[in-house]
C-alpha cells in the first residue's frame, strides 16, 4: 500500500462526504465483498458499493461520517464512526421523518492493493429508529 491505511480510511471517509458515489466506489476493489447488518445479501464490487451509498444518500442527502477511532493491524483496519444527517428520503421502507439522526457504527475493512476487498458494517440500526421515532428510548 503506497500510503498508510489510517490516511487511505481518511481518504474513505472524505469521499463518502463529498457525497460523490463515483469517487467513493474507486475505493473499493472490482471484487470486494461489504455485508451491512440492515441488509439481507452483500453488496459486491464498485457497484454495489456505489448503489449502497446511494440508498442512504437519498434518505440522508446531508449525512456526514466522523472517524471516531481507526485500529489497524496489517492490511485490516476496523472504523469507530458516527453518522449524522437528516431523514429526508425513504429508508428500509420507512417514509421520511425530517428528524435528525445520529448514528455510531463500525467497519472492519480488508484493504489489499489500495482498495477495500471486503467489509463487514456493523451499526445501531435500534438508534437510527429511535432518532427517527419508531422505538421508544429505553
Amino acid at each position: 500500500m503506497t500510503q498508510p491505511i489510517e490516511q487511505f480510511l481518511n481518504n474513505l471517509i472524505s469521499a463518502w462526504n463529498s457525497h460523490d458515489l463515483d469517487a467513493a466506489a474507486q475505493f473499493y476493489a472490482d471484487d470486494y465483498a461489504g455485508m451491512d447488518v440492515a441488509q439481507r445479501e452483500p453488496h459486491r464490487g464498485p457497484n454495489g458499493i456505489r448503489d449502497f451509498l446511494t440508498r442512504y444518500h437519498r434518505a440522508f442527502p446531508d449525512y456526514r461520517f466522523t472517524a471516531d477511532e481507526m485500529i489497524v493491524e496489517n492490511n485490516r483496519a476496523v472504523l469507530l464512526w458516527t453518522a449524522r444527517g437528516t431523514h429526508r428520503g425513504s429508508v428500509m421502507n420507512i417514509p421520511p421523518t425530517g428528524r435528525a439522526i445520529n448514528v455510531r457504527g463500525v467497519s472492519v475493512l480488508t484493504i489489499e492493493n489500495a482498495k477495500v476487498k471486503n467489509a463487514i458494517y456493523i451499526w445501531d440500526v435500534a438508534g437510527l429508529l429511535r432518532n427517527i421515532g419508531l422505538l421508544p428510548e429505553l
